[in-house]
């Protein structure tokens, strides 16, 4: 989790890249903005408005040699080294962006390189290191007097509530890459910002894992446990699966295994699409890691609990006391109608 509420903008560069294949040029400020009171709250809400709005997912950098071959790990460690040297690095760091600036669906911009203290991610106050570039320009009306007339003037400059692209780098977890959060709101060249310039992978921390591997539940439920079972079991198998990771710090394959599926024979099947479908999740190889709360809660919001039937019917089964449905509703077929049916118990119906 991180918090931005009390992060401060130490310094600022501000650069402009154009596309290389285009022939446009770089432009490299020679000194560092100069911050004042007005523009820095503008700039915050700018910089990390799209951060707070999104889920946090991490990344890290990465390369397939070697981490010390990754251009802007080796940047971030130089900044996060010696940060009074921000203006310096913020050059070479708009040079790197620079060169991967070539395929003609990239567009030119502003890009700002920030040095930002007291941000807290996972409960640490640690620096970081925020680059983000504006591409998208807006038309805008200013109006002059003139004479006895009022005068339209027609401009153009940059939306402050919408960030075209942005990544934070946090003084965290440098070992493993650094803990990373990106956005792109302009998705007609994702390659460019999170594989040419940052060349970053998932952070696979508990998060991540937690995620991914009900995500590969949710997976294993509508393609073997409904075609075997019916919807029901699909829906109450996800229920139990959420169950599990929320009331376990850890998690443990066999005992979620003999936990969450009643039908045993579904056990060497839920191995063996594990290993059809694990690298896709990339949970392949996994079988215990700690599991992040955030990340239940979050899976929980997102599962469906309803059957729907093609009668124009649906019956919404609760997670939160799931021994309802076991106790409560049943299937059957009816030979004269020759149709199935669920059949629910109650005592009284509620009040809405």
């Amino acid at each position: 989790m991180i918090n931005l509420f009390n992060a401060h903008i130490e310094s600022l560069s501000i650069h402009r890249v154009g596309n290389k294949s285009r022939n446009e040029a770089i432009f490299i400020s020679e000194t560092p903005y100069a911050l004042n009171d007005e523009i820095v709250p503008l700039l915050k809400e700018y910089f990390f408005k799209p951060f707070r709005e999104k889920e946090e997912n991490y990344f890290q950098f990465a390369h397939e040699v070697d981490l010390e071959y990754n251009d802007m790990f080796n940047l971030a460690t130089e900044l996060f080294t010696s940060p009074s040297d921000c203006h310096e690095v913020s050059k070479k760091i708009t040079k790197h962006l620079f060169e991967q600036s070539n395929h003609p669906h990239i567009k030119n911009g502003e890009v700002y390189v920030a040095y930002l203290t007291n941000v807290n991610i996972d409960n640490n106050v640690v620096d970081a290191i925020g680059v983000f570039k504006s591409e998208i320009k807006s038309d805008f009306m200013q109006f002059e007097e003139k004479d006895s007339t009022l005068e339209m003037i027609l401009q153009q400059g940059i939306n402050l509530n919408k960030l075209d692209k942005g990544c934070l780098i946090f003084n965290h977890k440098k070992e493993e890459g650094y803990k990373i959060l990106t956005v792109d709101s302009n998705r007609y060249d994702a390659r460019y910002w999170l594989e040419h310039f940052l060349s970053v992978d998932a952070f696979q921390d508990e998060n991540f894992m937690t995620k991914k591997y009900l995500k590969f539940c949710q997976g294993f439920a509508k393609d073997v446990v409904f075609p075997a079972e019916d919807k029901k079991e699909e829906v109450m198998f996800m229920n139990r699966s959420v169950n599990y990771f929320a009331k376990n710090d850890e998690f443990e394959e066999s005992n979620f295994l003999n936990e969450v599926l009643v039908n045993p024979d579904l056990i060497p099947e839920f191995k063996n699409y594990k290993v059809d479908k694990g690298e896709k999740y990339s949970i392949e190889d996994v079988t215990s890691f700690p599991i992040a709360n955030a990340a239940v809660s979050d899976a929980r919001r997102s599962i469906k609990n309803v059957i729907n039937l093609d009668t124009n019917i649906q019956i919404k089964l609760d997670f939160i006391n799931p021994e309802s449905a076991e106790k409560f509703v049943e299937k059957g077929w009816d030979e004269e109608k020759q149709m199935y049916y669920y059949l629910v118990y109650f005592n009284k119906e509620q009040k809405s």
